[in-house]
């Protein structure tokens, strides 16, 4: 059976969704392209990317010898899912692989030469790498010098100089045809398993589409744009993950109490995502891929309960984290950069660590982990400030870099901190990256009171979804209200529940995760506005509506 992910049929646009994508710069033409996404339409001739051709006719070959082959993946959770693609591709070809993943404590980030010495030494013929590769310049000479085939598959900013392997396949590499440049790695890992197909006619047309699960997963996780080819390669996994085969995925869902069959892109940011990428930041990601390919319930169902069980002890090593790096950030409170790094802070955790303190700072923000003579961490940015760039400017400080435009990790000798600190500051003012200002979150949509808001409102905002970067929950902006009923709920009271009415009778319900600290003296009565998005609360098996608050203005 093939999965259904053909056109949708009803192509109308609300007036309020066009006024809303309107407001973010869509011209009217493109409106129903973009709200009813097509999987034929949509979806990208593979062989156009550069060395894809060379990349599948390397891999038959493999096939056709039956030479021993490792897909070698990054240890995040696009790298997992496209390491699973590949595999199960593979395996549908008639070409046995295994996966290696490195450890991101004993080995970081991407491939390096002594897994490659170890593989080599293990009499592997080819390894094709996902989501991970494009910097590799060392490891590719040694591997081509040492007779190691290696297929390079990735979607992080190009360097100028490109590894020397059998074939790199990378959407942002100059001269590249593809149209769409912002693949995460599985979506390239999905690509080359479309040319694979073209090529062999294996996996049989159609079945590829069962992999769109993971597609989805790894896309809405690694944060890149839900438009274009993403968008609909999410919509459409969405799709293919409520109905999924996958035994992991059903008990992960299960673990994190959500309900499979009624999945969205926020599901997997915040209930599949986080623990899946639990493993690798505490331990080791291999737990996570064998999540995703084992065909045992009582497996599957006793991993997703270990990763379950990280993900609260990430959280709380997150949580002390911040508030460490929060109280050092204050030392540097007048840069415009932060380069944050301590002994005690697990470069494992730092990288979501570094996005809080983007949120609480609005500036870019570099945290590290002191590991002896090196530090090692992740970086996120804001506004205009491209931080791989930046970090390429730098770069004879850093022993190794790789990365986004938002998002990236890096590592440095110790001794050059204080100089890194400064590198990253001076980038920051001579690249006119502090011309931008930190926008208000401004409202896509503008009411006085609560008429107009009920289930028809939501049934048409959703036609917006999947949710993601680039393509954010629309912000409603409610004025007229007054608190009902105001509660601090959760661990140390740190969020809100409240309960609006206005002046006509309307009610509605709000939930505002972690604001309680800035709204302590919210009382029953006040007047406000309220600006948040409005989603349904499912609790108990009953549905009701409710606005996820992002700010309350008095």
């Amino acid at each position: 059976m093939t999965p259904e992910v053909g056109t949708t049929k009803t192509r109308v646009v609300p007036e309020i969704v066009a006024k809303i994508l309107a407001g973010r710069g869509m011209a009217p033409e493109d409106m129903a392209t973009f709200l009813y996404p097509d999987y034929e339409r949509d979806t990208h001739d593979p062989m156009l990317m550069t060395d894809m051709a060379a990349a599948v006719e390397r891999i038959v070959l493999a096939a056709q010898r039956g030479e021993s082959t490792v897909v070698y993946g990054d240890y995040d959770i696009d790298g997992i899912t496209a390491s699973a693609v590949v595999l199960e591709a593979f395996a549908a070809i008639g070409l046995p692989a295994r996966s290696y993943i490195p450890d991101r404590f004993e080995e970081g980030y991407g491939i390096n030469q002594q897994a490659l010495e170890k593989l080599k030494g293990e009499g592997v013929q080819l390894v094709v790498s996902v989501d991970c590769g494009i910097t590799s310049v060392n490891e590719a000479k040694w591997a081509r010098e040492h007779g190691l085939d290696l297929v390079i598959t990735d979607h992080h900013s190009v360097p100028e100089v490109i590894p020397g392997a059998v074939a790199v396949v990378n959407p942002k590499r100059p001269g590249d045809h593809y149209p769409f440049k912002e693949l995460a790695g599985v979506g390239v890992a999905f690509k080359l398993v479309q040319a694979l197909q073209r090529r062999l006619g294996r996996p049989e047309l159609g079945q590829e589409k069962w992999l769109l699960d993971l597609v989805a997963l790894g896309t809405v996780c690694d944060v890149v744009p839900l438009v274009g080819e993403n968008r609909a390669l999410a919509a459409f996994g969405l799709k293919v993950m409520r109905k999924t085969r996958r035994l992991g995925l059903r008990s992960l869902a299960a673990v994190g109490g959500a309900d499979i069959t009624k999945i969205t892109a926020h599901h997997l940011g915040f209930v599949l995502g986080p623990r899946m990428n639990a493993a690798g930041r505490l331990e080791h990601a291999a737990r996570s891929l064998e999540l995703m390919q084992t065909a045992d319930g009582g497996r599957a169902l006793e991993i997703a309960q270990e990763l379950d069980a990280m993900n609260r002890r990430r959280r709380s090593e997150q949580d002390a984290i911040f508030k460490a790096a929060h109280t050092l950030a204050e030392q540097y409170a007048d840069q415009p950069v932060l380069v944050l790094a301590d002994p005690d802070w697990s470069h494992g955790v730092v990288g979501i660590v570094a996005s809080k303190l983007v949120e609480k700072w609005h500036k870019p923000v570099l945290v590290g982990q002191v590991l002896g003579e090196q530090a090692k961490g992740s970086a996120r940015s804001v506004g205009g400030f491209n931080m791989v760039e930046a970090l390429r400017a730098n770069a004879e400080l850093l022993t190794k870099f790789g990365g986004h435009f938002y998002a990236a990790g890096f590592t440095l000798p110790t001794e050059r901190l204080d100089d890194f600190r400064a590198g990253m500051c001076r980038y920051f003012e001579d690249s006119r990256a502090g011309d931008y200002e930190v926008p208000e979150m401004a409202a896509d949509i503008q009411l006085e009171g609560l008429d107009g808001v009920g289930w028809p409102l939501l049934e048409e905002l959703d036609l917006l979804e999947p949710f993601g970067n680039s393509n954010p929950r629309p912000i409603l902006e409610l004025g007229g209200l007054s608190v009902s009923e105001c509660s601090r709920i959760g661990v140390d009271g740190k969020h809100l529940r409240i309960k609006f009415s206005d002046n006509k009778g309307g009610h509605l319900a709000g939930i505002g995760f972690g604001l309680s600290e800035q709204f302590l003296d919210l009382r029953a009565g006040q007047l406000l506005t309220v600006r948040g998005g409005l989603s349904k609360n499912e609790y108990l098996g009953s549905a009701s509506l409710q606005v996820q608050i992002s700010d309350l203005i008095l």
